[in-house]
């Protein structure tokens, strides 16, 4: 822009403060990750195989409204998900390349342990039981993210059986009886089959 040519400004209020971004480029920049281009590789990658699953998870008769077809839904949800999956690849290609992007994605996989701890969970339930399994999973979440202190291991335990009584008693809600509850006395065994 020349000199004396007005330029398109923003302003944007924060608390009492005022702070002025200079152009409407500056608001609408864009702040890449070292991951990025991984990230936009990978959505692609499961748009598109999404996408060609379509015909084989949905039924793609012609007839009636457009809008109104099982496919119809889907299609444009996981076209539009595929166009802006390129759109990110071409805009983190043409970008400059920022370093530490394999430091990125370890992070990634890293955070997929904490998947595994609920996989396991999850698994473990129908065996033995819900409020032992919270109990154990929670204080071994506990160790596992460096807290040491018994007040830590105390506090976990309440939680967890907190959490059994919330939504096995109050809300009852359906879960699966642990099998090791049959090896009980009968008393206990209704008991813990009904609120643990």
């Amino acid at each position: 822009m020349g000199r004396g040519q007005l330029r398109p400004t923003c302003i944007i209020q924060s608390g009492s403060s005022m702070a002025r971004v200079k152009t409407l480029q500056a608001l609408f920049k864009r702040y890449r990750r070292p991951g990025d281009v991984v990230f936009a590789w990978a959505a692609l990658v499961v748009a598109v195989l999404l996408l060609s699953q379509l015909g084989a998870e949905t039924n793609l008769k012609a007839g009636g409204k457009l809008v109104a077809r099982p496919w119809f839904w889907p299609a444009v949800s996981l076209g539009g998900m595929a166009v802006f999956a390129a759109l990110h690849l071409l805009t983190s290609l043409i970008s400059e390349r920022i370093e530490g992007r394999w430091v990125e994605i370890w992070y990634w996989i890293r955070s997929l342990e904490y998947a595994g701890w609920f996989i396991a969970y999850a698994a473990i339930v129908p065996i033995a039981g819900y409020l032992p399994s919270t109990i154990v999973f929670t204080l071994a979440l506990i160790f596992r993210v460096g807290y040491r202190g018994s007040r830590f291991f105390w506090a976990g335990a309440v939680g967890a059986v907190a959490t059994v009584l919330v939504f096995k008693s109050f809300l009852q809600v359906k879960l699966p009886a642990g099998q090791v509850y049959e090896y009980l006395p009968d008393g206990i065994r209704q008991i813990m089959l009904t609120y643990f």
